[in-house]
């Protein structure tokens, strides 16, 4: 297939737009075809990164050209997209969501107000109800899609500064938080960084969180909590409580923890960045049970719901809270009070994409039994692959597996201490840039280890057995 390749006119040129579209769904259609069995690095990435150079041109080349340069680039993509990529928990995207996002970038909506897209802010209202259905919370809670788990924690942390504020008697979104006391923020060890970021940015401090670890793990020393919880009397507290933590996919106990913050008059915010999604299936409920008890929960659609980056959800327990904290008027913007939730008020962004729109339609197109589907593979491929871990000799797991985390080291008969730690180092460097499968590097109880997330719904058993056998090989070369 041809395509115009001519130089375009400046301004751009809407005579392009047949081309490019053809273009670039061809395009798209050749990539697909090929992730699921590429090496998800080129060994050339960093050149094929760095490639691009220069100034500003004085002239364009045309949309076309420039496209086909931009694919030119692409040995220094990571082909996250495909089935070997096993790092950072990152999902795929599902075709309805593609198709979905490709006509978000079409339309190219802002729902920050209704009024700018009826149709995005209405399918806002319709997803966050999915959402909740799903994760088995209240239909009366309040919510916003966020770009992550990050900004999901900052507006659900926002709502908590604002209730322990005023429990104080001030309105620290007006007045701020000069003259009062620190915040008191608890914890176990899983507590992660994207919560202890939004602290940070809501001008609480990253050392806001008095961390409770029983063990070199994490895991959350209860009685410390109750302590703590018990010693600061009437004052108002925040507690934050994971479900899936990122080494290995440990929850802390949610239950115990909602008995606690109910006892003491305390906020209960749960991150569930991706082990929320354990509400899906009956297998794995219990590690959420009590959740509907929390203030607040935040989760990625970006993992496990395997829409494209980027795109997260906020749910807050009392949805009065939102607005005060995000609403900023001025003449032009639409009345925070109008009969139609104004979505730029009642989250970070003004200016936002429409993610509703991805969100929508995966969950129109799979529904409750697809995403149960999805999750219960996953849970499969992690315990095959902890069997693998098992039946190899070389191979030690270091944790459970009760999701979709294995955690696992290199471990030879001879190896010990800091010799074993920059073994399993040297191997984890290295698979980055083998590239036949990604998966990433931790420490794990003092010991260096490696965390593959299977959380992409075109993973197979293949690709999951191909992380022990490079271990394994790489593991034997280098010691």
């Amino acid at each position: 297939m041809s395509y115009r390749l001519a130089m375009s006119p400046t301004p751009p040129d809407p005579g392009e737009l047949d081309a490019v579209v053809a273009f670039v769904a061809d395009e798209a259609r050749k990539y697909l075809d090929g992730v699921e069995d590429r090496p998800v690095r080129d060994a050339d990435a960093e050149e094929a990164a760095a490639s691009f150079v220069g100034s500003l041109p004085e002239d364009g080349v045309g949309a076309v050209v420039a496209l086909q340069e931009l694919i030119d680039g692409g040995g220094g993509l990571v082909h996250s997209a495909g089935p070997r990529f096993f790092h950072f928990v990152n999902g795929g995207t599902t075709p309805a969501a593609l198709g979905a996002d490709w006509l978000t970038s079409t339309w190219d909506q802002n729902p920050g107000a209704w009024v700018a897209t009826p149709l995005g802010g209405h399918l806002e209202s319709v997803a966050l109800g999915w959402l909740k259905e799903l994760f088995g919370l209240p239909q009366s809670w309040g919510g916003i899609l966020t770009t992550g788990a990050t900004m999901a924690n900052f507006t659900a942390l926002a709502c908590a500064r604002r209730w322990w504020g005023l429990r104080h008697g001030v309105d620290v979104d007006v007045e701020g938080l000069g003259g009062l006391p620190g915040m008191p923020v608890f914890g176990s060890g899983y507590v992660h960084p994207s919560d202890t970021k939004a602290l940070a940015m809501l001008g609480l401090g990253r050392d806001a969180v008095r961390k409770l670890a029983a063990d070199g793990t994490g895991r959350l020393d209860l009685g410390a909590l109750e302590r703590e919880l018990e010693a600061i009397g009437d004052a108002p507290a925040v507690v934050i409580a994971s479900a899936g933590e990122v080494n290995a996919g440990d929850f802390d106990p949610l239950t115990a923890m909602a008995d606690l913050a109910e006892r003491y008059g305390a906020w209960l915010h749960v991150d569930g960045a991706f082990g929320l999604f354990a509400a899906v299936s009956d297998r794995t409920r219990h590690l959420v049970e009590g959740v509907e008890r929390a203030d607040s929960v935040i989760a990625d659609g970006h993992k496990w719901l395997n829409v494209p980056y980027d795109c997260g959800f906020a749910f807050v327990k009392d949805p009065t809270l939102q607005a005060p904290i995000f609403t900023s008027g001025a003449a032009y913007l639409p009345d925070p009070l109008g009969p139609k939730p104004t979505w730029g008020f009642l989250g970070p962004e003004m200016s936002r994409r429409a993610r509703a729109f991805t969100v929508w339609a995966t969950l129109r197109a799979y529904g409750r039994s697809g995403y149960r589907a999805i999750v219960e593979k996953h849970l499969d491929l992690a315990q095959h692959l902890a069997q693998r871990v098992d039946d190899e000799p070389d191979l030690e797991r270091l944790a459970d597996v009760g999701l979709n985390i294995v955690c696992f080291r290199y471990h030879p008969s001879g190896y010990a201490g800091d010799r074993l730690d920059d073994l399993n180092r040297r191997i984890g460097e290295e698979a980055i840039l083998d590239g036949r499968v990604f998966f990433g590097m931790t420490e794990y109880d003092g010991k260096v280890a490696f965390r593959p997330a299977a959380v992409n719904w075109r993973n197979r058993p293949e690709d999951v057995d191909l992380i022990a056998d490079v271990v394994v090989e790489l593991g034997t070369r280098f010691r």
